[in-house]
């Protein structure tokens, strides 16, 4: 008898297929709880399903009538294993199966780069890790370069200065994240670069302890040249209080503003991380109606930090959209009519606080230094720093 063994799906395939809408049934494998904490998720026509590992062992005919037969099947297990043997079960079932390679630990450490602009003065690039839906940008121009949130893995950024030939200038990140481990401060290292964050963010909210880092204050109104591109830094506190957007003005006429959590195409960066939602909501308001409005035009391109779910990326993988848009479809922001109105949506609409969120930021101001495997545990799990809709 012939043993059938199941083919391997990489991150990048998946990721793909997700982009493109064709990514086949999801079987996840894990223990339920692991799956509660954090599964694969892509648009919103994607099916999935949890059937431990174990039921295929105890009863294979029971679990394997509990998925579509006639679909083709993706299996995802931790590490590989347990998803490969069910994988190939299900072909000695008669059932289209493979398994994704390096389990869901290497869907979470994927990588994408993706072009958003290009042109005689350079390119902008998108360096996404598309598991948490984090956001990240690599402006090239005139031989320079600056990254901006830039995340965990520092390897993609190298490779992509590697290969533009371009010399890393700066290291901006707009705030001091509480969702994943900046990778600035070791892209700084690993360059020379500085890195820049505004000193309000160089405190922590809750600890009020100061950052043991070296870093390079950002003010408002800041303005860096980067071979053609000019760079305008824009104060906007409320999601943190140092939070900065960077408005970015080419040859043209062509404007892009990186948001961080600022602004999201579908929502807005909730202000309670620092455990004052209600002191800082105001503040972002403020932020949203008077510091930012000036500097927005109709065609000026949005370049956030984070995504909730995939349908926010094009086909190509590029999550942006022009502030018109934006304006028409951010539903969350249709309550900027007044104060009252704005703070009543925002502290009604509060999602929950992980509570990793308060370590994350003492490892993004130098006041902890956690493992590769402590690191992997504390970013398990999508961002939620947009406010819940």
């Amino acid at each position: 008898m012939t043993t059938l063994t199941a083919a391997a799906t990489t991150a990048a395939d998946l990721f793909d297929r997700l982009l493109r809408d064709t990514a086949p049934f999801i079987l996840d494998v894990r223990n339920p709880d692991d799956v509660a904490r954090w599964r694969i998720e892509g648009r919103n026509t994607l099916e999935s399903c949890n059937i431990p590992y174990y039921e295929f062992i105890e009863d294979a005919d029971t679990a394997i009538a509990m998925i579509p037969t006639d679909r083709e099947i993706l299996v995802v297990c931790a590490k590989e294993g347990s998803s490969q043997f069910v994988a190939d079960l299900l072909l000695e079932h008669g059932i289209a199966a493979s398994y994704l390679a390096g389990g869901i630990l290497s869907w979470g450490h994927y990588y994408d780069t993706r072009e958003i602009a290009h042109g005689s003065w350079g390119t902008i690039l998108q360096i996404a890790r598309p598991a948490r839906g984090d956001l990240s940008y690599l402006i090239v121009s005139g031989g320079a370069a600056a990254v901006i949130d830039p995340l965990r893995n520092t390897q993609p950024y190298l490779a992509a200065l590697a290969e533009t030939g371009a010399t890393l200038r700066y290291v901006f990140d707009t705030h001091v994240h509480a969702d994943h481990i900046s990778g600035g401060p070791q892209l700084s290292r690993q360059t020379g670069a500085p890195y820049a964050i505004h000193p309000y963010d160089a405190l922590h909210p809750i600890d009020m302890l100061p950052a043991r880092l070296d870093y390079t204050p950002l003010s408002n109104g800041q303005i860096f040249q980067l071979g053609e591109a000019l760079i305008t830094t824009i104060w906007y506190p409320g999601h943190t209080l140092g939070q900065v957007n960077f408005l970015v003005q080419l040859p043209g006429g062509s404007r892009f503003l990186l948001t961080g959590d600022g602004i999201f195409l579908r929502s807005f960066g909730r202000p309670d991380l620092g455990g004052q939602g209600e002191a800082w909501t105001p503040l972002l308001y403020e932020s949203m109606t008077s510091r930012l409005l000036p500097f927005l035009t109709d065609d000026t391109c949005i370049l956030p930090a984070h995504f909730a779910t995939l349908d926010e990326c094009d086909t190509a993988g590029r999550c942006t959209d022009t502030w018109g848009t934006i304006r028409r479809t951010n539903e969350a922001l249709a309550h900027l009519e007044s104060p009252d109105q704005f703070s009543r949506f925002v502290l009604g609409n509060l999602p929950h606080f992980p509570p990793q969120y308060v370590e994350i930021k003492r490892v993004n101001l130098g006041l902890s230094a956690p493992s590769d495997a402590e690191a992997d545990e504390l970013e398990l799990g999508k961002n939620i720093c947009a406010l819940a809709q």
